[in-house]
Order: structure tokens, then C-alpha cells, then sequence
């Protein structure tokens, strides 16, 4: 499954490897893509939406609905 996401508050390249590692504790295999100039989040994995959401916010970013 494709997910994309909207996540505020990611400034530099460690808020990137941030929220990827978090993707992946969430499903090791996900493909993850971050675009930091536009917050973009495009995510390809077998775990659901709202369990990646809660990954991200759980490093303490805010994923827009």
C-alpha cells in the first residue's frame, strides 16, 4: 500500500532520519521517501496508515490529517 502523508515540524536531514527510522520500527521493510521543503511523506508499506501516523507522532511531529 502507498501511503503519503503531510508532517510538520521536519527541518533538517536528522528530523529525516527520524521520521524514517521510525517508519521502519513500525514495518522494516517500508520504502520511505521524505521531501523536507514541502514536508512531504510518501511511504510504501504493508502496515496501516494509522499505525506509521502514530510512529511519526511518536517522535514528535505532527502528521496533518
Amino acid at each position: 500500500m502507498q501511503h503519503q502523508f503531510t508532517v510538520k515540524g521536519m527541518t533538517c536531514g536528522h528530523c529525516e532520519r527520524a521520521v524514517v527510522h521510525a517508519v521502519r520500527e513500525v514495518d522494516t521493510d517500508a520504502v520511505v521517501r521524505v521531501d523536507l521543503p514541502t514536508g512531504q511523506v510518501h511511504v510504501e508499506s504493508e502496515s496501516s496508515r494509522e499505525a506509521i501516523a502514530a510512529a511519526i507522532r511518536e517522535e514528535g511531529y505532527e502528521v496533518a490529517a
